[in-house]
């Protein structure tokens, strides 16, 4: 674009548009109140409101987890990145690359200390990657293409500028260009991949550990490949996208989130362990002595090279792209094992395929006789659709009834919350389903994340975005029940009563009437016979709907 001069305001959204920011996700504020006017001008790109800065954030994570690419997402001032920041928080475990925007007064105003001042560069920095404030008309495209390149730079995550509104009012004459990307395709050398592959030939109980960076370089195909030619067991590690298929022989499934001596269990008698594309170990509380036996090689694969060995030793560290060291590695071991090598990872691998054909015989019959309705919802979901369907999941102690009806088979079709805080999994599927508006979405929180972000219906509702979603409703916060159950069996502590303030059946919340009063369907369900017709009114429903399934 030229260089004639016109407010930054309106430059700061050609800019946007520059970059593939096209939509932008918020809640206004008066600070912002000329950009926003300049916003609601602007062709051909869409304001998407939400009623809280939360549900703003959370429908901004899904929408750029379905996408690919980033997400705009405007918070106003300090108030509302205040309340945006536990959702930032999922957001930059998650590595999510949202570029955020909060607007302020004016520098003029700075010494003031008036209504609403504060620093939003200093709120904003332990939840993002990027932070800082624009002061001056001539760097504010500058920045934002600075912010847009960080926040897609491996280890992607959210960036912060904040725009005051005197700045954003001045005239400017920046040029308008694209971000430039930075290209992360990194294959280490042959010499680097010589010796990781040399590390875990020999190994007799391999282990691989996989995050989500497998996803992001579309990495499932090698690294399926890699695991079976060491006859490796498969875990997932800090993983929220389909990093190997459920459907994978070789797939153990997740380490978990909460205790470290779990992940100890399932590492500890490996002698050939290989990470790649996350950290270990990410639990709440985790192992502080490595978790890996005495003697056991280990080798670990990502671009964060601050991962890399950040809490236990490693044998070999490699900051390379997980597909293309996974395609070195995959193409040195066809060569480098030797023939009983090959035998034995062949035989861990039958051995795995048998296992799985014995433990599918035994669910399909748990699973025909599981008549409670969410199990009865969930076989009919499954049935209906045949498992097209993305599914964002936020069910938490429901979830492994969830992914048994509908196992994350395919790259995109499912996102699991991740962060550990409450409140993505309905403004998550809102974000998906309008990056994704082809596919049915639904949402699965339970009943104490759905109340955290439950105004996101009415931005599904406002906007006609046709989402589902379903609340797993056991009426508590059952995994704080499982984890201080876990908590006094550690402490020898006897059992007793639940704190009441897990507790969330009192008053008792009708989520089909509220889903119904921020103009979407919904409808409960109590009884199996119930569950069966729930699925034929959501699919069939026009819009957003919801079904509140009694656990």
């Amino acid at each position: 674009m030229g260089s004639e001069a016109t407010p930054g305001r309106e430059r700061l959204i050609d800019q946007f548009k520059a970059d593939g920011l096209n939509v932008m996700f918020g809640n206004p504020g008066t600070v912002e109140q000329g950009f926003l006017d300049a916003v609601d001008a602007a062709a051909d790109f869409q304001y998407v409101l939400a009623l809280q800065e939360t549900v703003a954030a959370g429908i901004a994570d899904g929408y750029a987890r379905a996408t690919g690419g980033a997400a705009l997402l405007q918070l106003h001032s300090g108030v509302g990145l205040g309340n945006g920041i536990g959702m930032l928080y999922q957001s930059l475990r998650g590595h999510t690359p949202l570029v955020v925007i909060a607007g302020d007064a004016g520098v003029r105003y700075d010494a003031m200390d008036a209504q609403m001042a504060s620093d939003l560069v200093a709120m904003a920095k332990p939840v993002t990657k990027y932070a800082t404030r624009v002061t001056d008309r001539h760097s504010v495209l500058r920045t934002i293409r600075r912010a847009v390149k960080i926040a897609l730079t491996p280890p992607r995550g959210p960036v912060f500028v904040a725009l005051p509104m005197d700045v954003l009012d001045e005239l400017n004459s920046e040029p308008v260009l694209p971000a430039s990307a930075v290209l992360t395709d990194v294959a280490p050398s042959p010499a680097s991949v010589g010796r990781a592959a040399g590390l875990l030939a020999s190994a007799e109980r391999p282990v691989i550990l996989v995050g989500d960076g497998v996803a992001l370089s579309g990495a499932q195909a090698e690294l399926a490949a890699v695991a079976e030619l060491l006859g490796a067991d498969v875990y997932e590690v800090d993983s929220s996208e389909v990093n190997i298929a459920a459907s994978h022989p070789l797939r153990r499934g997740q380490s978990g989130h909460m205790f470290g001596a779990h992940s100890k269990e399932l590492v500890g008698d490996a002698d050939g362990v290989l990470i790649v594309g996350t950290y270990v170990f990410p639990e709440v509380f985790p192992e502080l002595e490595s978790p890996f036996r005495a003697g056991a090689k280990v080798v670990h694969i990502d671009l964060n090279a601050y991962e890399i060995a950040k809490n236990h030793p490693v044998d070999l560290g490699l900051a390379a792209d997980p597909r293309q060291a996974l395609r070195a590695l995959a193409g040195v071991l066809e060569h480098l094992l030797t023939p009983g090598q090959r035998a034995a990872a062949a035989g861990r691998l039958d051995a795995r395929i048998r296992e799985r054909a014995r433990a599918a015989g035994a669910a399909e019959a748990a699973g025909a006789a599981d008549g409670s309705p969410m199990a009865v919802f969930l076989r009919t979901l499954a049935e209906r659709t045949g498992g097209d369907l993305i599914v964002f999941d936020e069910a938490l102690t429901t979830s492994p009834l969830v992914t048994k009806h509908l196992p994350p088979e395919r790259p995109g079709d499912y996102h699991l919350t991740r962060g550990g805080s409450l409140g993505v999994g309905f403004p998550g599927a809102v974000g998906v389903k309008l990056a994704r508006p082809d596919r049915l979405v639904v949402g699965f929180a339970g009943d104490g994340g759905a109340m955290y972000t439950y105004q996101a219906l009415w931005t599904a509702a406002r906007h006609g975005i046709d989402a589902k979603f379903v609340v797993c409703n056991n009426r508590k916060y059952r995994l704080l029940d499982d984890n201080i159950a876990q908590y006094w069996r550690e402490r020898d502590i006897p059992e007793h009563g639940f704190p009441g303030s897990f507790d969330l059946s009192r008053p008792e919340i009708d989520f089909a009437a509220l889903a119904r009063s921020l103009g979407a369907g919904g409808m409960r369900v109590e009884k199996p016979d119930e569950a069966v017709a729930a699925v034929g009114r959501m699919l069939a429903h026009p819009g957003p709907f919801l079904v509140d399934v009694q656990v």
